[in-house]
């Protein structure tokens, strides 16, 4: 008589918890950029705790990793925020493990710091220092308030000519807003559209063209990868595998190619101040404050959350509120 034996599966691996991170990250639609810095976190914050599993290690060795960069490693304050909202997410939506009560913990102190501002005549010695895509790009953030980056992400469809407006998707805080587009670079930017259409159609004749699209737009809309107005405005020169989809795809410029340009420009315009990308944001809104544009407009042109983020650029002014003059002056 014959027996019936049921096959037997092997039980299936147990996925590591950094891919499980991952997973829960692209499913809560996170960026990759924020996967990959709290990633990092984590991996510091195993290896601190000499490679325990975080739950073997409890919610308590939060506390002693903060603890430690606010009072042995000196961090600072936005470093440790962004550590602690690393392991919150970690324990909370990863391991569903409560982190309980975490007060008492040292907070690093935040520095209190006025922003770099440049006059309009430093800016401009600056921009005429800088040449090709460097000057576009710089003219572009210092005549919108864009970050850096989101010039960088800006894509074909965002940018209406006509309506004088550039719309900044998932800026700061996932949130869109919309800003003006400086009159002055409406020749200019459609010269780089030009040539960034050329190098389009030819990726689209060998078989490439594609970019990497945001959240499940890929699986929404198959063929938006290729399509005109999803391409960077500021495309890299070479492909890359995307990360997430495995694709080769055209990225956007890398960031450091404006920071290296601007430190470059900066003394050759006679400047010795510390100017970066994040200068020409600053520029923007207290020039605009100073020609006496309303607070609460700068605070949506820069798509801050709090108008006291905004106020600060109140405090760079030259007569800030009231014209004084120095006693000397007098």
């Amino acid at each position: 008589m014959i027996e019936n034996h049921e096959t037997q599966r092997a039980p299936a691996p147990s996925k590591k918890l950094l891919d499980v991170v991952r997973e829960t990250m692209r499913v809560a639609h996170y960026s990759y950029r924020t996967e990959q810095t709290y990633i990092a976190w984590m991996k510091r914050y195993i290896f601190f705790h000499e490679k325990r599993h975080p739950k073997d290690v409890g919610p308590q060795g939060i506390k002693a990793f903060l603890t430690n960069m606010a009072l042995d490693r000196q961090v600072s304050s936005s470093t440790q925020n962004q550590a602690f909202n690393a392991l919150i997410f970690l324990y909370k939506q990863v391991l569903k493990v409560d982190p309980g009560d975490l007060k008492g913990i040292p907070r690093a102190r935040g520095p209190h710091r006025l922003p770099t501002v440049l006059s309009r005549e430093e800016v401009h010695r600056v921009l005429s220092s800088l040449q090709g895509t460097a000057h576009l790009l710089a003219s572009l953030l210092y005549g919108s308030g864009m970050r850096v980056m989101e010039g960088l992400r800006l894509r074909v469809k965002d940018v209406d000519f006509d309506r004088g407006t550039i719309m900044v998707r998932e800026g700061k805080g996932d949130k869109d807003r919309v800003t003006m587009l400086p009159e002055t670079l409406k020749a200019p930017l459609s010269a780089q559209l030009e040539r960034v259409q050329i190098l389009h159609t030819s990726g689209l004749r060998n078989g490439e063209g594609r970019v990497s699209l945001p959240g499940l737009l890929r699986t929404k809309y198959p063929n938006a990868d290729r399509s005109w107005g999803w391409q960077f405005i500021f495309p890299s020169g070479n492909l890359c595998r995307d990360p997430i989809s495995g694709l080769m795809v055209r990225h956007h410029l890398h960031e450091s190619s404006l920071q290296r340009a601007l430190k470059k420009a900066a003394p050759l315009a006679g400047i010795h101040k510390h100017v970066g990308p994040h200068t020409l944001r600053h520029s923007f809104a207290t020039h605009l404050l100073e020609s006496g544009t309303d607070i609460r407009t700068v605070q949506e042109l820069l798509g801050h959350k709090h108008v006291s983020t905004t106020m600060i650029y109140t405090h760079v002014l030259n007569r800030p509120g009231i014209s004084v003059k120095s006693p000397l002056d007098r």
